[in-house]
């Protein structure tokens, strides 16, 4: 049964929290603090925010359907003003107009939670606004915009995890959790982010690649000897790599990312394989292209990574040139 939320008013205790790219994840981890009664700024665009604005944001989940009217929306920061959270969820190639929006949003106490794919994004929205207001995060969730104004939440446990920078468990942290726990969403605080971080980026970077440039979901990718082992050794290149950035693994990580792989839909694609093939933006150099630079900086080889980045790299360029999609 959908749901229909008006207006609840200033209740006790809501946090005033900004949306930074109502997509998928920013539309549904959004519309359940708005559901919750939190006063929520949805910034968007064109069509979007114009269906957000005459008819609010509609939400289709496992977790339940709902609608939040209205959806206090804009294309304009300034139009939110200073806020207790924002939630930063615009894809890696969006971060740099991002980052310069933010500044109308951000008091003295404002955390800026990241939720990009890959492991660099903390430190570009830090140095814009500083280490202190940056919250580095991470999402599970398989969700995204199903037409101007409706997200489609398809899977995935709807969590997030978060954290200070230095992995405290500040009162604001705490407050950030319980309102989202309250409005139903499954948010935890690690012991040590990085390593959250971390251990998604070894998961998602290899696959993407690979599946990239094989044009091959999971089950073509685990099941054949050859390419199961080149994720083992994308993964590996990883590992040794956050381990040389002093990122605290745990030592069966590789066999325990390779086994969720085993259980990931065998007809399922990652984000950045979809995107390439369609022609539109991707987080290439946020995935493949990040382990690259990152394994130089530290002084660790990493090949597979590296041909996975540069094939990649040939047919993003042939996919544009053919106009295969837009900047969807």
């Amino acid at each position: 049964m959908t749901e229909t939320v008006r207006d609840k008013g200033d209740e006790g205790g809501a946090l005033k929290v900004a949306v930074v790219g109502t997509g998928g994840v920013g539309g549904y981890f959004g519309g359940r603090l708005a559901e919750a009664g939190h006063d929520v700024g949805f910034v968007a665009r064109g069509a979007h925010l114009e269906a957000l604005r005459r008819e609010g944001l509609t939400v289709d989940s496992p977790a339940g359907d709902f609608t939040v009217t209205p959806a206090r929306a804009s294309d304009d920061t300034r139009d939110i003003g200073e806020v207790d959270v924002v939630l930063l969820c615009v894809k890696t190639w969006q971060l740099p107009p991002a980052i310069d929006a933010l500044k109308p949003l951000i008091g003295s106490g404002t955390a800026v939670v990241t939720l990009q794919n890959g492991v660099e994004a903390p430190e570009q929205v830090a140095r814009e606004v500083g280490r202190d207001a940056v919250l580095p995060g991470t999402a599970k969730i398989i969700a995204h915009l199903d037409g101007p104004g409706r997200v489609r939440h398809v899977g995935g446990p709807g969590a997030l995890a978060f954290t200070e920078w230095d992995n405290r468990a500040t009162p604001r942290v705490e407050r950030l959790r319980a309102a989202l726990t309250a409005a139903g969403v499954n948010a935890t605080v690690p012991d040590d982010i990085w390593a959250e971080l971390w251990a998604k980026f070894l998961f998602v970077v290899p696959f993407g690649g690979l599946g990239t440039v094989t044009d091959a979901p999971f089950g073509v990718l685990r099941s054949r000897p050859g390419t199961r082992q080149l994720l083992v050794e994308g993964m590996t290149e990883i590992e040794r790599v956050a381990r040389a950035m002093d990122v605290r693994l745990p030592d069966d990580i590789v066999a325990r990312t390779l086994d969720f792989i085993d259980q990931q839909p065998a007809a399922g694609t990652s984000s950045l394989h979809r995107d390439i093939r369609a022609g539109r933006p991707s987080e290439l150099d946020a995935w493949n292209g990040s382990v690259v630079r990152l394994g130089e900086r530290a002084g660790t080889p990493t090949p597979v990574n590296r041909y996975l980045y540069e094939v990649a790299s040939v047919l993003a360029a042939r996919s544009e040139e053919a106009g295969g999609g837009g900047n969807g």
